[in-house]
């Protein structure tokens, strides 16, 4: 029997059924072996590429979100502004309410009739004026009215006074019963003129007694002036309201 002659290998065989990895090429290292496996061919950066080895594995690196503290300041920026603004709006109408009221006007003027007549106290001068023809009127809001024209040159003061007197009595008092309680020559801040008072009384018994005074101021280098002044109730207190306006007219 033919023994068949053992074969041995070479301890350091690179051949193909030697399983262990063959060494590298000569000049490379081991590492720079293994990066060079990871992907074939081998990629080799463009000119003027800088971006990170890592970027050509997972991508282009994407910029983080921009942060919100702008914004924020901002806004807080505008609040502030926004509070300051509140704050000085506020302190002005503090500091106005705290003004004192500017006192009454203590006259009223009539730039038609060309006068101006000082106003008692609880008067106030009218807009509109209640009775057609007249330019101005002025009064306690309820009591009693004074109302101011200019009138046509007259040459006989009295008989005007007198006519006038009972053309308003009839349009404005409605009484039943009408007397004169005065009758007399006027002079007033350089101006002549007459003044006639008239009381009227009515038999109901809802309606007070109501006065009704007409004067009729001459004009000396200007035009002739007509006051009337109405009141009801009848009260001294308001006559001589009614002559403290008749008498202070300029």
């Amino acid at each position: 029997m033919h023994e068949r002659p053992r074969r041995t290998r070479r301890p350091y065989s690179s051949g193909p059924d030697d399983p262990r990895p063959a060494a590298p090429p000569p000049g490379r290292s081991e590492r720079e072996t293994d990066r060079s496996r990871l992907t074939w061919p081998p990629q080799i950066p463009e000119p003027g590429d800088d971006l990170p080895p890592s970027a050509r594995w997972y991508g282009t690196p994407i910029p983080p979100p921009p942060r919100k503290t702008g914004r924020l300041r901002r806004l807080a920026r505008v609040l502030l502004v926004l509070a300051a603004c509140a704050g000085i709006v506020a302190g002005m109408v503090a500091v106005i309410r705290a003004l004192p009221e500017p006192p009454p006007p203590t006259r009223a003027s009539d730039p038609v009739a060309g006068v101006s007549h000082p106003l008692p106290a609880g008067w106030t001068a009218g807009t509109v004026p209640p009775v057609t023809a007249f330019t101005s009127s002025a009064g306690d809001g309820g009591t009693v009215t004074v109302m101011i024209r200019p009138a046509e040159p007259a040459t006989d003061a009295r008989a005007a006074a007198v006519e006038l007197s009972d053309l308003y009595a009839r349009l404005l008092l409605h009484g039943d019963e009408v007397e004169v309680v005065d009758d007399r020559s006027i002079a007033v801040g350089g101006r002549a003129g007459h003044s006639r008072s008239v009381r009227a009384e009515y038999v109901d018994v809802v309606n007070r007694p109501a006065y009704l005074r007409v004067v009729f101021l001459a004009g000396t280098g200007a035009r002739p002036v007509v006051v009337v002044a109405v009141a009801q109730p009848d009260d001294p207190t308001v006559r001589a309201e009614i002559e403290t306006v008749i008498q202070g007219l300029r």
